[in-house]
This record gives C-alpha cells, sequence and structure tokens, in this order.
C-alpha cells in the first residue's frame, strides 16, 4: 500500500512500485477522495462555493505533487498533436516544455474541475467513489495495455490479469457511489467513460500505455464524472 501511495501521491517515501501495487489504486483513490470530500465540506463553510471549490482543487493539486496533472499536460501534447507517428509522439512527451495543446487542456480541465464542485453539495462519498473508480481505471489499463516505451517507472506493473483489480475497484467504487445515492453511480459510469476515450486514444496513437497516459486517465475520469454530478437531469 505504502508503494501505491507513494507513487498516487507526494506523500510518504518515495518507493519502487511492483505488480501489488495496482492492487492497492483503488483503495488509495478511495482514501484521497474523502479526504478531498472532508476538505471540501470544510471549505464550503469557509467560503462561497465557488471559492471553496477553487480550494479544494487547489489541495488536490498539492496532495498529488499534480504528478496526474503532469501526465494530463504531457499526454494532451503527445496524443493530440497531429501529423505525427508514434516514435514523436513519445518523444513530445518526453520533452520537459509543453506546447499549446497541454496549456489548453490544463486550463480547462482545471476551470471545469472547479466550476462542477461549485455547483455541487460538499459530498465525501461522490468525491470517494470518483476517486478511487479514476485510480481503478488507471490499475485497469497498466494491465491490460502494452507499455508504450522499452523502459520506464510503470513498466514495474507489467504483468498479471487485469480482472481481480477491476473487479475490486469496481466493487468499493459502486458501493461508495450507492452510499451517496443512484446520481453518484451515473457519475462514476461517466469517470469510466472519460478514462476509456483517453486509453483508447493512447492505444490507437501510442500502441500502449505510458506514465503520461496513466495520469491523464485518472484526471479525465474525474472531471467527466464531476460534470456527469452537476448536469441537471
Amino acid at each position: 500500500m505504502l508503494a501505491a501511495v507513494a507513487f498516487l501521491t507526494a506523500l510518504g517515501r518515495p518507493t519502487s512500485p511492483d505488480r501489488a501495487t495496482l492492487g492497492w489504486f483503488p483503495v488509495v483513490g478511495a482514501a484521497l477522495g474523502l479526504a478531498l470530500g472532508a476538505a471540501w465540506a470544510l471549505a464550503g463553510r469557509l467560503w462561497p462555493p465557488v471559492v471553496a471549490a477553487g480550494v479544494v482543487v487547489a489541495i488536490d493539486l498539492a496532495v498529488t505533487g499534480m504528478l496526474h496533472l503532469d501526465g494530463l499536460a504531457d499526454s494532451a501534447d503527445g496524443l493530440l498533436g497531429t501529423g505525427l507517428d508514434r516514435d514523436r509522439r513519445l518523444e513530445v512527451m518526453a520533452e520537459p516544455t509543453v506546447g499549446a495543446f497541454a496549456v489548453a487542456v490544463v486550463v480547462v480541465t482545471l476551470l471545469l474541475r472547479t466550476a462542477a464542485l461549485s455547483v455541487l453539495a460538499p459530498a465525501p462519498l461522490l468525491l470517494a467513489a470518483l476517486w478511487s473508480a479514476s485510480r481503478t481505471a488507471m490499475a485497469v489499463a497498466a494491465r491490460a495495455l502494452p507499455y508504450a516505451r522499452p523502459a520506464g517507472l510503470a513498466s514495474s506493473f507489467l504483468g498479471g490479469s487485469a480482472v481481480p483489480v477491476a473487479l475490486g475497484g469496481a466493487a468499493l467504487a459502486l458501493a461508495l457511489a450507492l452510499a451517496d445515492g443512484l446520481a453518484a453511480v451515473g457519475a462514476v459510469g461517466g469517470a469510466v467513460a472519460g478514462a476509456v476515450g483517453v486509453v483508447i486514444l493512447a492505444r490507437r496513437r501510442l500502441g500502449g500505455f505510458t506514465g503520461d497516459v496513466l495520469g491523464a486517465a485518472g484526471v479525465v475520469a474525474e472531471t467527466t464524472g464531476l460534470l456527469v454530478a452537476a448536469a441537471r437531469w
């Protein structure tokens, strides 16, 4: 579990992940979501909804060390760029600089997350379900797809079946969502759809996943879930 905490957040001592680490992804995601939900409830007592939402987004960035957001930025440049072959896309994702795609996607994503949270009533269980679902999607992608690079930190996840972590993560996310209400179940479905979209695009353009792709899938999953939860049904 400590390796999962170190890989998914800026907390704890750096630890080399392995295949067993993936099994803890849904649990760590749920814990992070609960913590953010508690912060959301507290912030809502101190500030107007928009400010409280911005505070929660900032806390999430701080706790995760912006690792997943960095993955989203790199993936945006590499996956959305046109006229690039597979090798060039991987090179772009490895570059320390960011391009127009990265800036646009990150800005829009942060705005959407803040706006969605600002219109939702603070609900720790909703965030726990969405954050658990997003980490489950990351773990399943790492198990189900080939690694797109010759070597890298995320390559330590290779091997093993995706079924156990998928079933365990889905059960946890759905249990948390049901405890919050049927609307949260729909939000979890939206989160899964968002992650699947990122994974399909990565499979087509890179031939597999990278650590950046996992981070992007997680952020997109959370954001899509929040948008579904905030929709006027």
